[in-house]
């Protein structure tokens, strides 16, 4: 097949010495993907919590709906930008100390959103907080693609989503309550608490490969090489790592995938569905609190779906996208256009529910567009490309809905109207069809660059052997 003339020297097919050998999978594979993913869990609790308390976080800061968008927006800004570094970070120290990491800032961020009693303080545990979160999801990707075979890793990332919404669950189901009984500081600063303990289950026992004969210390000495990663090449440097991995189209098409298809879910559980169905569908919190779940729940069932679906059906990737970008953006014009805005029929709230589902697990696929295209040693830094994505897709929808919404709201408080909310969820689109012409243009030069690194013809299901 001929090479595209733009195509960069990072292009080039991969060489036999950078094949490695097939991981054995196995109990080991399971329990140290268990540990990495229990911290992925952790953080989703910490990520979406304020999404159960955007009322109260309103009335304790004394702010309005700009204000109150402004702690998910640094939260998640923070997230999007340390998508890159934390990927050059695993790549070259290994999983287990970012996870670590991760853990301190994370607890300490939480803990620092528990004392908090006016808006500065909390906006800055808030960053924190969306810094210790950036390095668990890439790290748990790095476990699995080092445990587990090739094949494998889509159903691996799907299952690290599907087991990641347990934190949503926590949030919704469980938070919601308790935070009304137990009260801000106590709800927030309990959570804060157990990082100490999961951060003793990663020290002590977590092991990053199968190679590893006994437990790397958690500090080395400056200059000594980490066994998870390879030594680096001559004339290595983070900027060709960084360069290589996004002139693979494969890397871009993936980044494109998760901006398209993960933000209205995420803006939408992170702060503002809470709000939308209580104050403009006039539904009690309980209620709410359910639709909220059933998103989570769907997405559970989408994500097993999707994940034996792409590890068999590769060629599905693209179709399954499309589908799900034009099944989410058709229920949220339903809701928007309905008759009367403030009273939408619950089974089209519940449709919604289970379509937005989709969003998280159809984000994931674009981790199935990067990872055939480069090496092992480049696999954290493609993964944080691809992640970044959606959190940059969610960080405009926040900010969007936010402002439409302080511009409909009389006397910019936080009597929120339907009318307001139909206004501003209507921004969702302005991200959606962005996205949706850079997929259009990127994917057929990325699965011809895929169809000749891996020598078969996409979309064939990849060799189990």
């Amino acid at each position: 097949m001929p090479v595209d003339p733009a195509t960069s020297a990072a292009e080039t097919p991969l060489a036999p010495a950078q094949v490695r050998r097939e991981p054995p999978g196995g109990r080991g594979a399971w329990l140290a993907w268990g540990i990495g993913v229990t911290v992925y869990v952790l953080a989703v609790v910490h990520r979406t919590s304020l999404g159960v308390a955007g009322v109260d976080a309103a009335a304790r800061f004394g702010i309005n709906a700009s204000a109150l968008s402004t702690f998910s927006i640094l939260q998640v800004l923070v997230y999007a930008g340390m998508q890159i570094p934390v990927g050059l970070l695993v790549d070259r120290h290994g999983p287990r100390r970012i996870l670590s990491a991760g853990l301190v800032l994370l607890t300490a961020g939480q803990l620092g959103f528990a004392l908090a009693t006016s808006f500065t303080p909390a906006l800055l545990a808030r960053g924190v907080l969306g810094c210790g979160d950036a390095m668990t999801f890439v790290s748990v990707l790095r476990i699995g693609s080092r445990w587990f075979p090739l094949f494998r890793n889509p159903f691996i990332a799907q299952l690290t989503g599907l087991v990641g919404t347990i934190g949503n669950l926590v949030s919704t189901m469980v938070l919601s309550q308790v935070l009304h009984s137990a009260g801000w500081t106590a709800t927030f600063g309990t959570t804060a608490l157990l990082g100490f303990g999961v951060l003793a289950l990663v020290v002590l026992v977590l092991r990053e490969t199968p190679d590893s004969a006994r437990r790397e210390p958690l500090f080395v000495r400056r200059g000594a090489r980490v066994p998870d990663a390879p030594p680096p090449a001559p004339g290595f440097s983070l900027r060709d790592q960084i360069r290589s991995s996004w002139r693979e189209p494969g890397t871009r098409l993936g980044m494109w995938v998760h901006f398209t298809t993960a933000f209205p879910a995420s803006s939408f559980l992170l702060l503002w569905g809470m709000p939308f169905l209580m104050s403009g569908q006039h539904l009690s919190r309980a209620l709410a609190g359910a639709l909220l779940s059933l998103v989570i729940v769907a997405g559970m069932g989408f994500a097993v779906l999707f994940g034996q679906l792409m590890s068999r059906r590769p060629s599905w990737r693209t179709p399954t996208v499309f589908a799900v970008v034009a099944t989410t953006g058709g229920v949220w014009a339903a809701v928007l256009t309905w008759p009367s805005a403030g009273h939408v029929p619950m089974w089209l709230l519940i449709a919604l529910a289970v379509v937005m589902g989709s969003n998280g697990p159809a984000s994931l696929i674009g981790l199935d567009y990067a990872r055939p295209v480069n090496p092992p040693e480049r696999v954290g830094t493609a993964s944080g490309i691809v992640n970044m994505g959606g959190f940059i897709a969610a960080v405009l929808a926040l900010f969007l809905i936010g402002l439409v919404l302080d511009l409909n709201t009389p006397g910019g408080g936080t009597d929120y109207t339907a009318s307001g909310f139909r206004a501003a969820f209507a921004m969702l689109y302005l991200p959606m069809a962005f996205g949706l012409l850079q997929i259009l243009r990127l994917r057929k030069r990325a699965l011809a660059r895929e169809r000749e690194i891996i020598g078969t013809s996409v979309p064939r299901a990849r060799s189990r052997r």
